[in-house]
């Protein structure tokens, strides 16, 4: 049957069709913007060399938001027929048949338009950088058919914030944005590498290509390196660009305490179940977040 004719389940009113919306763009698990987010707003100090104002912090934060859920659309409706065969997605709304196709791609449209209309108060660099953004967010939800690491897709999506946020704050891309999407593309390899590992068994099932299958018994190992490589990426890049002494700055400080937080994901993972390594992605959220401060501070 084709995916536009699968029906709108039966509504008692809006609050039932407003539910499965929310379900649709996760509104309730906010980690998957906040990974967006956190490196994001890590450049949009560094290019402002510190506060940006709260114009562009508005725009970068609702736009995240906006954008992350719209691409939940976009992934759920890419995703419907394998991922009705793995217990963890079976239930999401387009997946079920609660919401068609169309309604999910109209709703995704709407974010994405509205995230869009937040670009556009910006400069005209960050607009053009908004559609190679939205190409590449696209493209993700299909890489797993024919990439054997699909989750680097996955991570130039969720690093291209950091270009933005220089075209943002300078009107320019300087060499240091194209450094730090790198290092990050790191960050988003380890945790959604972790995310991969708990959907093992089903994706050998489907024949749908991960990170995970890809590294095989060296995926701890892996992920482990990926943190290693962000941390190192980010520390060289921003050591002669911080304020302040060297060692002497919140943001060695911040380094060490993200540190110390992936090897308690190692912990989590080493044994490779699935709630540990569930657990491990979901807590990712902590450690951008603790970069960001350490950047954040550091022009204080």
């Amino acid at each position: 049957m084709s995916g536009d004719a699968l029906p709108l389940a039966p509504a008692s009113g809006w609050r039932q069709r407003g539910g499965l919306v929310l379900d649709l763009i996760r509104w309730n698990r906010p980690a998957g913007w906040l990974l967006l987010l956190w490196p994001s707003l890590g450049a949009l100090w560094l290019g402002a060399q510190g506060f940006p104002g709260w114009h562009l912090l508005a725009v970068f934060l609702l736009g995240t938001i906006l954008m992350r859920s719209a691409g939940c659309c976009i992934n759920d409706v890419a995703d419907r027929d394998f991922d009705r065969h793995v217990k963890r997605t079976a239930q999401r709304p387009v997946t079920r048949g609660a919401l068609s196709v169309r309604a999910a791609l109209s709703v995704g449209a709407v974010l994405a338009i509205a995230a869009f209309g937040l670009v556009l108060t910006t400069n005209a660099l960050t607009i053009q950088l908004s559609f190679a953004a939205l190409a590449v967010a696209v493209a993700y939800p299909y890489a797993k058919r024919w990439l054997a690491m699909p989750q680097a897709v996955l991570g130039v999506a969720f690093s291209f914030g950091i270009p933005m946020a220089f075209a943002a704050t300078r009107a320019e891309l300087p060499p240091l944005a194209w450094g730090l999407l790198l290092g990050n593309l790191f960050w988003v390899l380890a945790y959604d590498t972790e995310y991969a590992m708990v959907d093992r068994d089903d994706d050998v099932r489907l024949g749908i290509k991960t990170s995970a299958l890809t590294l095989g018994r060296w995926d701890v190992a892996a992920v482990m390196a990926f943190y290693a490589a962000y941390l190192l990426c980010w520390a060289l890049l921003l050591w002669q660009v911080l304020p302040g002494q060297p060692f002497a700055r919140p943001f060695e400080w911040a380094l060490l305490a993200a540190a110390a937080q992936a090897v308690w994901h190692f912990w989590l993972i080493r044994q490779r179940t699935r709630a540990g390594c569930f657990r491990a992605f979901r807590l990712n959220h902590w450690l951008g977040a603790t970069v960001f401060a350490g950047v954040a501070l550091s022009y204080l």
